[in-house]
This record gives C-alpha cells, sequence and structure tokens, in this order.
C-alpha cells in the first residue's frame, strides 16, 4: 500500500488508468493536470470532470510550452500528421513530441510533491505502443527520479521520492483492460492531438486509441458517449 501519491493526471486513456491504479493501491491520492499550452487542451476540461467522477482532490498548474515550440501540439503553425492507418514511417521523435515535456511536467510535480509531502508521483507512461517518444522510457524516469532525489529536500531524508510507472511495459489494450477492472470510465478521456471534444480519427493518437479498444475487445465508451450526445 503506497501512503500517499500523486498522479500526473492529463484526462487520456494511460493517467486515467493510472488515477484508479493510485486508487486502489494509495491511501491519499492527489492528481495533478498541467495547462501547458496544448493544442488539445480540451483534455483539461475533460480531466476535471473525471477527477470529480472518482472523487479527487485535482490540482491544475498552468505554464506555456508554446513559448519554446517546437511540436505539433504546442505551436499551431506545425500541422498535426494526419494517417490512413498506423505506421511508422520513420525512427525518431514525431511531430507530436513536445520536447522534454515529461522532465519538465515532472519536474513541476516533483516540487508540487514536495511542498504537500508527497513521496510517489505516478504517471502513465509506456513505451510499448509508442516507442518514439524519448521522455517515456525507462531510463528516463530512473534518471529524472534520480536528480529529483538530488535535488529536493529528499538528500536530507531516508524516504526517497519515487516516480512510478506501473505501465511501461504493457500495449494500452492491456492497459485499457485493467482500467475497466478497476473501474475506469473512458467517456471523457480525450487522445486526440487535434483539440476538439470529437476525435478527428486519422491523427496518431486517434489511430491508436482505435487499434486499443479494438484489441481489447471493447467498444470506446469516448464514441458511445458522443454518439448518445448526438455529437458524432
Amino acid at each position: 500500500m503506497l501512503r500517499k501519491s500523486l498522479v500526473l493526471f492529463s484526462g487520456g486513456i494511460d493517467s486515467t488508468t493510472a488515477l484508479h491504479w493510485a486508487v486502489a493501491k494509495a491511501k491519499d491520492v492527489r492528481a495533478l493536470t498541467f495547462d501547458y499550452g496544448q493544442r488539445h487542451n480540451i483534455e483539461i476540461r475533460m480531466a476535471k470532470k473525471i477527477a470529480r467522477k472518482v472523487g479527487l482532490p485535482q490540482t491544475i498548474l498552468k505554464i506555456d510550452l508554446s513559448q519554446i515550440g517546437g511540436s505539433a501540439l504546442t505551436d499551431k503553425r506545425i500541422e498535426v500528421p494526419r494517417y490512413i492507418k498506423l505506421t511508422r514511417l520513420k525512427h525518431g521523435p514525431p511531430a507530436t513530441y513536445v520536447p522534454f515535456r515529461n522532465g519538465i511536467l515532472l519536474a513541476l510535480a516533483a516540487a508540487w510533491a514536495e511542498v504537500n509531502d508527497i513521496r510517489e508521483i505516478i504517471c502513465g507512461f509506456n513505451i510499448i505502443d509508442s516507442p518514439d517518444y524519448p521522455d517515456t522510457r525507462p531510463e528516463f524516469i530512473k534518471a529524472i527520479e534520480k536528480a529529483v532525489n538530488a535535488g529536493t529536500r529528499a538528500v536530507f531524508s531516508r524516504e526517497k521520492m519515487k516516480i512510478v510507472a506501473p505501465f511501461i511495459r504493457m500495449k494500452k489494450s492491456e492497459i485499457i483492460r485493467l482500467g475497466i477492472s478497476l473501474g475506469a470510465d473512458y467517456s471523457y478521456s480525450i487522445s486526440c492531438y487535434a483539440g476538439k471534444e470529437v476525435p478527428c480519427r486519422s491523427c496518431s493518437s486517434c489511430l491508436l486509441r482505435r487499434r486499443a479498444f479494438a484489441e481489447a475487445g471493447v467498444r470506446d465508451p469516448l464514441v458511445l458517449r458522443l454518439r448518445k450526445e448526438g455529437k458524432l
């Protein structure tokens, strides 16, 4: 049983599962969401709905990574790539990679956790289906955990900060199955990079989501909700 945990919570499939995983493992869970200037900031509004439904306190920190740019998610001059089917076009970070985003967000999360006496930061990172994002790899998590413990008051304590990525080597379909077993509701989880509640169905994230639910043998709750509401 974890003691007091902080979940890096974007509102997507992985972090929604991480939220429910943390609730099952920890006595005290907080959700931390970042408004970092992302094109798809609809996810923040939906993340609020999920956090309220689960009954967890949520903090939203605002930063502006659009000042750095370099990504289709933070620079609207760069188009979000569209695809007919999932394919690995080239080796290396895709256009939707936000430079060192997870490093920046984890550093801020560590500072917030330190102030709030939290020792575990839980994130939904995984590399099986999205191997070309450098800041989701086990090596990255290990390195930034070491940096956090070397640069915070953890230096003076026997209790060190832990960055926990329980799904790091799981397929997204496996993450979905786990989430469902934990009672996760994905009807408000947003994956699409286009920036709207109704998915574009052609960005890499939409295609990966569709494949993952198909592999999991589950109808996408977001699509079902949107149809019920007459939005799709």
